[in-house]
C-alpha cells in the first residue's frame, strides 16, 4: 500500500489531484479525495476507482464482501420476523411464559419440574418430578439436560407484545443493510451465530435456573456489526455508539433484561463481522471466511461444552 499524497504543510491531498488538500476519504479504500472526486456511496463517499470496481463486483453479482447480491435484501429479515411472530403467537395459545412450548424452548441451564399455573420447582431430576411432584406437573429439560436445542430455539420466543415490537423493529432496521453488505448467506451466518454468542454468555453469566428468552442477542450482534462495517468503511461511528451506549443504559438500568444475551450478541456479531470484511480479496476468501466463522462457532462450542462439564 503506497502512503497517502501529502502536502508541504503535512495535509492530505487528494490522490488524483495532488495540489488539492482535503480531510476527505474514499470510505471503501481509504486514500484522500476532493470533492470533484467524490461520489456518493450507500455510506458516505467513494473515489471514482472504488466506484468503478464496485460497478465490476455489481455486475458479477457479489457484494463488497463476496456474498451474492440479494434481488430483495429485506426479504430475509422478514422471514425472521414472521417465524418470530407465529412463535409468539403458539407460545400464547399455549399459555404464554407459563406455558410447555416456553418452557421447552426457552433457555435454562438446570431442569424444571412445572407447574400448569406457572409455578417450578427447580434443579430436580426427571424422576423427581414425574415421582414425586403433583400429577399435573411435569418436566422441562435444561442445557445441561441435553437440550442443546435453547441455545437457539430462545431467540424465537418472546415475552410480551412490547418485548416482540422492540425486537423486530430493530431486526427491520437494521437487517436489510446488513444484507445488502453481506449478502443472504453471510447475513444469516450473522444472525445465528450472534444469537449462539448471547446464549453462551448467558449459559456462563446468568442464574442456572433463569429462563432466558427473546432476540436480542442476535439484534445486538446486528448492532455490533453494523458498528464493524461503519468503522471499516469510515462512516458515521459515532452516530452508532450513540446508538449502543443508549441500548447499553436500558439494558444495564432496566430490570428483567438480560444483559448476558445483549453483550454476548454484540461481541459475537463484532467478531463475525470482522472475519467477514476484513478478510483479504481475492479467490480464496470465501475460503477464509468460512474458516473464520468455523472458528468462532467452535470457541462458542468449547465454552458451551467447558460450563456444562462445570454443572
Amino acid at each position: 500500500m503506497t502512503a497517502d499524497p501529502t502536502s508541504q504543510t503535512g495535509v492530505p491531498t487528494c490522490y488524483r489531484h495532488p495540489d488539492r488538500e482535503t480531510y476527505i476519504r474514499c470510505q471503501r479504500c481509504g486514500r484522500p479525495i476532493c470533492p470533484d472526486c467524490m461520489r456518493d456511496a450507500a455510506v458516505g463517499f467513494q473515489c471514482p476507482s472504488c466506484v468503478a470496481e464496485g460497478a465490476k463486483s455489481t455486475r458479477s453479482g457479489r457484494t463488497a464482501y463476496g456474498g451474492l447480491r440479494p434481488t430483495k435484501a429485506s426479504t430475509t429479515s422478514m422471514v425472521l420476523i414472521g417465524v418470530n411472530v407465529v412463535v409468539f403467537l403458539m407460545a400464547l395459545a399455549s399459555g404464554g411464559t407459563a406455558g410447555k412450548l416456553v418452557a421447552y424452548l426457552g433457555q435454562h441451564t438446570l431442569g424444571r419440574c412445572e407447574l400448569p399455573d406457572g409455578r417450578y420447582f427447580p434443579g430436580v431430576t426427571q424422576a423427581v418430578c414425574e415421582g414425586a411432584g403433583p400429577s399435573s406437573a411435569y418436566f422441562a429439560p435444561g442445557v445441561a439436560d441435553g437440550a442443546l436445542w435453547q441455545l437457539l430455539s430462545n431467540g424465537f420466543l418472546h415475552a410480551s407484545i412490547l418485548h416482540i415490537g422492540l425486537n423486530m423493529l430493530a431486526l427491520y432496521a437494521l437487517g436489510p443493510q446488513l444484507e445488502v453488505a453481506l449478502g443472504r448467506t453471510r447475513f444469516l451466518a450473522l444472525y445465528f451465530v450472534s444469537l449462539l454468542a448471547g446464549s453462551t454468555l448467558v449459559l456462563w453469566a446468568a442464574d442456572e435456573n433463569t429462563l432466558t428468552l427473546g432476540a436480542s442477542g442476535a439484534i445486538f450482534g446486528l448492532l455490533g456489526a453494523t458498528l464493524v462495517i461503519a468503522y471499516k468503511v469510515g462512516g458515521n461511528v459515532q452516530q452508532i455508539l450513540l446508538w449502543v451506549g443508549l441500548n447499553a443504559l436500558i439494558t444495564f438500568t432496566v430490570p428483567y433484561i438480560s444483559w448476558q444475551g445483549h453483550l454476548g450478541g454484540f461481541l459475537g456479531g463484532a467478531a463475525v463481522a470482522a472475519v467477514l470484511v476484513y478478510s483479504p480479496r481475492g479467490p480464496r476468501r470465501s475460503v477464509v471466511q468460512a474458516a473464520g466463522l468455523a472458528g468462532v462457532v467452535a470457541v462458542l462450542a468449547a465454552a458451551v461444552v467447558l460450563r456444562l462439564l462445570t454443572v
